[in-house]
């Protein structure tokens, strides 16, 4: 499972939400991510810096470009339909996708976000596999 690579990056790297997942990731899908790539996304901790949209929402919609986009987002018929589902199901789950507001349902000063990072985890991984299945004709 994606989460299970996180914590090597979360609290073994001190690496925040954004950049632990995009890094996770990385590993996981195997995406071709250099150090030097994986670094841009430091700035999207903490909502931008500024508590709007979740760094891990961010990094996963990132995830999905880099797997269903071949050069080109408005080039891709799959890139708008998995986002949308992602943003749908951060939604359902939190209400919104702006950090102030999934902050107070997750963030435990214990682990900090990690819960967050977990549930974004999650969510990309079954948003993934529906989205997969559903385009080869199968169901989840």
């Amino acid at each position: 499972m994606l989460k299970d690579n996180i914590g090597k990056y979360y609290f073994e790297g001190n690496y925040n939400c954004a950049e632990t997942l995009i890094r996770a990731a990385n590993d996981y899908y195997d995406l071709g991510l250099h150090d030097r790539d994986m670094i841009s996304y430091g700035v999207f901790g903490a909502g931008i810096q500024t508590g709007n949209t979740c760094g891990a929402v961010i990094a996963a919609a990132a995830v999905l470009s880099m797997k269903y986009v071949e050069k080109k987002a408005h080039e891709s018929s799959d890139i708008k339909p998995v986002t949308i589902r992602l943003m749908q199901e951060f939604n359902k789950k939190y209400g919104s996708v702006l950090c102030k507001e999934i902050k107070p349902q997750s963030f435990d000063p214990e682990v900090r976000c990690k819960n967050t990072v977990e549930a974004a985890c999650d969510i990309l991984e079954s948003v993934i596999a529906e989205y997969d299945s559903a385009s080869q004709g199968q169901t989840p």
